[in-house]
């Protein structure tokens, strides 16, 4: 239970998080965040993105075959989920599949509804290509995830 419970919170606060970046964030504005906030002093950027493609917005010009690898790569792996869900053991392999089907399923959600993924921070390094690269928690998920899975695998 404890799975579905990481699952579904990681996919319902991200997508109640692109909602408020959506409704209350203008496009290409920084935000800067409140000095008493966890973010305050950061190296961080927060502005809002639509990310028309996949990561680095690779396949920008091919949404359509985006959207379509998202849903097959998200289903395959949510038939994956369930049925290690069921299986004794396997806590890490179950919980990293918690955490990629999180931002999966968030980012998969954002490319039905809306047709782009909204991304909405960015990291400031001296580093100008890595400055450009702008994220939002569930790309976190889906890279925590894949090393949780990676792991577990090498575990065996």
């Amino acid at each position: 239970m404890r799975y579905l419970a990481v699952f579904l919170g990681i996919c319902f606060a991200e997508i109640r998080l692109k909602n408020h970046v959506e409704d209350n964030w203008d496009p290409g504005k920084v935000h800067t965040p409140p000095a008493d906030s966890p973010a305050a002093g950061l190296p961080v950027r927060l502005r809002r993105y639509h990310n028309h493609g996949a990561f680095l917005n690779l396949g920008e010009d091919h949404k359509k075959g985006v959207l379509l690898l998202s849903l097959f790569f998200t289903l395959a792996l949510s038939l994956l989920f369930l049925v290690t869900l069921f299986q004794k053991g396997k806590g890490l392999l179950k919980t990293g599949l918690s955490f990629l089907l999180g931002g999966a399923f968030s980012n998969t959600y954002d490319r039905l509804r809306r047709g782009y993924v909204v991304d909405y921070f960015s990291l400031q390094s001296p580093f100008p290509r890595l400055n450009s690269i702008v994220f939002n928690l569930a790309d976190f998920a889906i890279l925590i995830g894949s090393l949780m899975i990676a792991a577990s695998e090498m575990c065996k």
